[in-house]
């Protein structure tokens, strides 16, 4: 089947709609680049947009060539040289080794034509990365539309919908109109009238000064009785704007083990994690709160900075951390405004006599809080009794998963597993 590539120009804002075609048309060469790159890429850039790089055969187009048509008579030499079974040697040209047969010279640096490299902005880029993905555990008024449109009074148009006038404007601007058109023409008549009145005292009055009066008064009062009571520049309609007000929040919980046994790989691991995790967010909420709890035997609330990158030394109670973002909901965030999402790193060390008590407290407390809980192990050892209790969890709780990380290169696909279409309902089946 042959591809046929359209190279006319564009006309007005189709630019757009042929850039959309492109991006179907090789939709999967394109996310398969999108899911390399997200392993590649630092955590600062994962809301920009990408560089794609398509393999020419894949873009390869057709070309047309005017044929030898017509009857032809070729004369072909017989085979006096070869006999069945031999080899032939592979045509020598070019300069060096691995030079092909053409005339020109083959590239110092090893680089052709063989790619098509094109940019796709961010909102591609993360329409691409986050197919096929949902927040689970959304309100049915969170379905469709999570930032509602609320409709605020925003004074006086001339435009609108006869439902709307606005009855006393109307008639402040009818009567403002009547005074600027008629008040020079009545101040007019009243001298006018004044004049024919001492005329009609006298007596022996002017007929023809009375008559020429009383035909200008006329005339006057011709035109101010032709003053529309009302008219359309006088019509105002009450105004209204629709504002963006968001009809649910956000608010994600970093919780990360930062005990000696947490090295800085492991970190920056987490912190891929983190940043995905956030930008799935913002496709969704309007706004977002990020609360970061860092924790080794004691947990407390810090800032970005400090939560990645401060060191510490010590032993792990992961409880300490469950407990403070336990206090941190109940003060800040109450769960019929805020929607609260969770995800805790660790590499799976813990008090052993710390492991039960973090299980009660997310079967009691934090699980009927939040709307979903990941847990992720970042540790190529086995698991440990951390990652059993969270296991047994996972049984009765569909708003909590756990997955287990190793190498950069399981951070995307963990991802997409943890938030793929239909998971709670496959869990809970």
């Amino acid at each position: 089947m042959a591809h046929f590539i359209d190279r006319r120009l564009n006309g007005k804002n189709k630019s757009t709609l042929n850039r959309q075609r492109f991006i179907r048309r090789y939709k999967k060469q394109i996310k398969e680049a999108v899911s390399d790159a997200i392993n590649k890429r630092s955590v600062t850039d994962s809301s920009s947009g990408e560089s794609i790089s398509i393999p020419q055969r894949d873009i390869s187009e057709p070309t047309f060539h005017q044929g030898q048509g017509g009857d032809r008579e070729q004369i072909h030499p017989g085979n006096d040289q070869f006999s069945t079974g031999d080899k032939i040697e592979r045509p020598k040209g070019g300069q060096g080794a691995g030079a092909g047969a053409g005339e020109g010279d083959a590239s110092d640096s090893g680089e052709g034509q063989d790619e098509f490299v094109f940019s796709i902005s961010k909102d591609e880029y993360l329409d691409l990365l986050f197919e096929d993905l949902e927040l689970p555990n959304l309100q049915e008024n969170q379905l469709d539309k999570l930032v509602q449109m609320k409709t605020h009074r925003a004074g006086f148009c001339s435009d609108g919908m006869p439902s709307n006038i606005d009855i006393v404007r109307s008639l402040q601007g009818s009567l403002a109109r009547r005074v600027a058109m008629s008040a020079g023409k009545k101040r007019r008549l009243d001298e006018l009238e004044n004049q024919l009145a001492l005329l009609l005292s006298e007596p022996h009055s002017d007929n023809a000064a009375i008559a020429l009066l009383q035909k200008e008064i006329a005339a006057l009062k011709l035109q101010i009785k032709s003053v529309p009571f009302i008219d359309n520049y006088d019509l105002r309609f009450r105004n209204y704007e629709k504002h963006p007000h968001p009809t649910s929040k956000a608010v994600m919980f970093c919780i990360m083990d930062v005990s000696g046994s947490m090295d800085q790989p492991t970190k920056d691991m987490a912190k891929r994690f983190y940043i995905l995790l956030y930008q799935f967010l913002t496709r969704s909420y309007k706004d977002i709160d990020v609360v970061y709890i860092r924790h080794h035997t004691q947990a407390k609330e810090v800032d970005e900075q400090e939560f990645f990158y401060s060191q510490e030394t010590g032993g792990t109670i992961v409880s300490s951390a469950l407990k403070l973002m336990n206090e941190i909901i109940k003060e800040r965030y109450n769960a019929n405004e805020w929607n609260v999402y969770a995800a805790q790193a660790s590499d799976g060390d813990n008090w052993a006599d710390d492991t039960p008590q973090c299980g009660e407290i997310l079967r009691n407390k934090l699980l009927s809080a939040v709307r979903y809980f990941a847990y992720i192990e970042i540790t190529t050892r086995a698991h440990q009794s951390l990652w059993r209790e969270y296991e047994s969890i996972t049984h009765s709780h569909n708003n909590f998963a756990i997955q287990h990380i190793q190498s950069v290169e399981d951070i995307y696909p963990i991802f997409r597993e943890l938030f793929k279409k239909g998971r709670q309902q496959q869990n809970s089946a």
